[in-house]
């Protein structure tokens, strides 16, 4: 259950002001709030949850105990260097309209993004990929219903950097002390 409630979490608040967030919020603005777009958006988060809970199940089971906490820790680290980066893109000049095109381009943007590192993350920890790829679709799926009913208008009034930036320091943290762990530093 463990993996489950922080994948649901973790993805249920990293993506604030992320980049795929973002996208789904122009997507609504410009092209409306269709239930395509959204069945899109979910399929998108299961699509990547699964995908990024199965890697950490399958790279956790060939380490051993502190290269395992320590690939976790890698996770972290990356997951908060992404939150940090600047989210500077702009909005879709021309957006297609396929259903097929905005779920890759989805896909693609969560599978790289700090939330499905930390689902990869707790799916090499727990040993339980089955939770935290449902957590972790779940909650991403929420995060990308609220970029769909914000738009862009309300989502480019909010101060999604500072939000964000607070995150990776958070991760930060975590990252650091899990590393530091696994190292027999701290315990």
């Amino acid at each position: 259950m463990a993996p489950f409630l922080l994948a649901f979490t973790a993805l249920l608040l990293l993506p604030i002001g992320g980049r795929d967030q973002m996208l789904m919020g122009r997507l609504a603005g410009r092209l409306g709030r269709g239930g395509w777009l959204l069945t899109a958006g979910w399929l998108a988060a299961i699509v990547s949850a699964a995908a990024m809970a199965w890697a950490g199940d399958r790279i956790a089971a060939l380490l051993a105990g502190p290269a395992q906490a320590m690939l976790v820790a890698f996770a972290l680290l990356l997951a908060a260097g992404e939150l940090a980066w600047p989210n500077r893109e702009a909005a879709p000049v021309e957006p297609t309209r396929s259903f097929f095109a905005i779920f890759l381009v989805l896909v693609a943007r969560q599978v790289f993004d700090g939330g499905r590192f930390l689902v990869f993350a707790f799916a090499a920890a727990f040993a339980d990929p089955l939770c935290a790829g449902t957590g972790g679709a779940l909650g991403g799926g929420l995060a990308l219903t609220a970029g769909w009913l914000a738009g862009s208008e309300a989502l480019d009034k909010l101060p999604l950097r500072a939000v964000r930036l607070c995150f990776a320091a958070i991760t930060l943290v975590a990252g650091v002390a899990v590393a530091l762990n696994a190292r027999g530093i701290i315990s």
